[in-house]
């Protein structure tokens, strides 16, 4: 029982800090090309709807929890770095 939650609450968090670094790095790419910020906002929060669902089933359906959380973590700081590099590149 307690195997199972330990494995949704990681899969919860990994696939919602993946969409969060999706998100992050759309909108920032999104504001460098020059589309207003809620615009990209909504767009990418729509799409982060559609993401995170799949994502969540897959970490929680696969047997292999050590890669899948290196993958969504890792992904996910990959991203969020990203995205923070591009945000300062805009506002400089």
């Amino acid at each position: 029982m307690f195997r199972l939650f330990v494995h949704s609450l990681l899969g919860l968090s990994g696939s919602y800090a993946f969409t969060w670094g999706l998100v992050a790095i759309g909108v920032a790419s999104l504001v460098a090309l020059d589309i207003d910020y809620h615009e990209a906002e909504v767009t990418l929060m729509l799409l982060a709807f559609l993401v995170f669902l799949p994502l969540f089933l897959w970490s929680f359906a696969s047997p292999r929890q050590g890669r899948v959380m290196a993958l969504l973590f890792g992904g996910a700081a990959l991203m969020t770095s990203a995205a923070w590099a591009i945000q300062r590149a805009v506002l400089a």
